[in-house]
């Protein structure tokens, strides 16, 4: 029955798209985190007697479903926030999603040409070689033209014993658990008789994971933290209309000064205020830094601030109080922060003339910053997809910090998968997190990414609670990326070295 669903083109390319259609469930809001493996294992078992041509179209019929269904959001952000109209929006989101669906699409033409080199006995086929190249190909995907990492298979197992491995594989670790996990199904589907090994191999792998998930790589530091996030829940269109710009600053002074003197910390989110930190420096935020201190609270802004030479501008977190501390974002979105090729596409397409969309980046090895005696890693919204990024604040960092703009995407899934993203970086990490949004979901979550309190989406609240701070080294933290990303090559290099000697011999 099964070679009877794979044995036919139309039939094999059907149930890759399917799958790939399905895989986005495996993130949140769903969770249904066994998708993660029996979706790509369809995938990989789609791919056992193809051609290389045949493999590059079922591989770009996959990555049509799931990047079609699991990133749909980009719509929303271009029909209701640009004037581009809704036929524009269409074309321009059909194009990224196509261009995302190339990466599966050239995992599965690499696979089969490896394949094609020397015969390949199925546990090498299964085990070996696809989990390292469809691990090689996500590793590419949040690299290549600035990256993006959005559904990578690891951020789906948050719940699952498999999150055990992010301290000290991080989610590319988990990213390949999950790519082995699916081998071993499809060989089981290929050959169940055989494929024993395979399942062995999963057990083993998920029991570990979860015997890992029962240490603790880090330590409390310091009394727990209290902080209050501002969510003011104001519509996108109100960020840059002067009649309104008033408004805003009153609706953030008065909910900071609400809460001063009951927390340690005030966190705004990203781009709260809109126009340079410098411009109101003396007239509102010395006056709120004044009022901060007075009770001894830090508050945290997000504000566009101009550089130095006045020629581009950051977007930014600064913290006043005690003192006045500031990071610039360093990993800007193509596109929304600033426009690739920019003499060539800014004007050609309305959607590329969006107001504040010439960031410059922030320098990189930025410092941990200063917050209610704590320091904190500091991350601005898209960039704490890139766990890499944040490590240079470690050991010195003992939380995180991240403010995001979430209203771009509306009532869609953006906002739920970027949320559990940063949980990620939590657990990678072993330090808590503390997260700020404009609209939802503003989040707080400790050490091991469990979620302590969460705001509702489109309402206007302030969230208020406590985090503990964290000390300490995971494996992660230390060693970042090179571990797995050696496991990989060696994967692949052990299956290169078996095919030549069997060649020779």
């Amino acid at each position: 029955m099964s070679w009877w669903l794979v044995n036919n083109d139309r039939r094999g390319d059907l149930l890759a798209l399917v799958a790939g259609a399905l895989l986005p469930l495996a993130f949140a809001p769903f969770g249904l985190f066994p998708l993660a493996v029996l979706a790509p294992a369809l995938l990989f078992f789609t791919l056992f007697d193809l051609s290389p041509r045949a493999a590059l179209r079922r591989g770009f019929l996959f990555g049509l479903g799931l990047f079609g269904v699991g990133v749909s959001w980009v719509y929303v952000a271009i029909a209701d926030f640009s004037d581009s109209g809704v036929v524009t929006a269409l074309i321009l989101t059909v194009l990224f999603v196509a261009a995302m669906a190339v990466y599966p699409a050239l995992f599965a033409y690499a696979a089969v040409r490896l394949r094609q080199r020397g015969p390949l006995v199925s546990a090498r086929w299964y085990l070996a070689a696809l989990p390292a190249l469809w691990l090689a190909f996500e590793w590419l995907r949040g690299w290549l033209f600035t990256g993006f990492t959005w559904l990578q298979l690891g951020y789906s197992q948050i719940q699952s014993p498999l999150a055990g491995l992010a301290p000290l594989l991080g989610v590319y670790g988990i990213g390949l658990a999950c790519a082995v996990s699916a081998g071993a199904l499809a060989w089981l589907l290929h050959d169940g008789r055989r494929a024993w090994p395979g399942a062995v191999l999963v057990l083993v792998l998920w029991g570990g994971a979860w015997g890992a998930q029962q240490l603790e790589w880090t330590e409390p530091v310091g009394e727990p933290l209290r902080v209050a996030l501002i969510q003011d829940n104001l519509p996108q269109s109100t960020k840059w209309d002067p009649e309104l710009f008033d408004t805003r600053l009153d609706l953030y002074a008065r909910l900071t000064l609400e809460n001063i003197g009951a927390v340690d910390a005030v966190i705004w989110p990203e781009n709260a205020v809109t126009v340079f930190y410098h411009e109101l420096k003396e007239e509102y935020f010395d006056w709120l830094a004044a009022q901060a201190r007075a009770v001894d609270t830090d508050i945290v802004i997000g504000v566009p601030v101009q550089r130095t030479d006045a020629v581009g501008y950051y977007t930014s977190l600064m913290v006043l109080g005690g003192h006045e501390a500031a990071y610039h974002k360093r990993h800007l979105v193509p596109f929304g922060e600033f426009v690739p090729l920019e003499g060539l596409l800014r004007g050609l397409i309305r959607f590329f003339d969006l107001p504040m969309s010439g960031f410059s980046p922030g320098p990189a090895g930025q410092p941990p910053l200063p917050v209610a005696g704590q320091h904190a890693a500091m991350s601005i919204c898209y960039e704490d997809a890139f766990g890499e990024e944040l490590l240079h604040n470690f050991p010195q960092a003992t939380l995180l910090i991240n403010g995001s703009n979430n209203a771009w995407y509306g009532d869609s899934l953006a906002p739920h998968q970027h949320l559990e993203i940063s949980r990620m970086r939590a657990i990678e990490s072993g330090r808590p997190l503390v997260r700020a949004t404009t609209t939802g979901i503003s989040a707080l979550a400790d050490h091991r990414g469990r979620l302590l309190s969460t705001s509702r989406q489109f309402a206007r609240e302030v969230l208020r609670g406590s985090v503990q701070p964290m000390q300490g080294m995971t494996p992660y933290a230390k060693w970042g990326n090179l571990p797995v990303l050696s496991l990989v090559v060696v994967l692949v290099g052990g299956v290169l070295v078996w095919q030549r000697r069997r060649a020779i011999g």
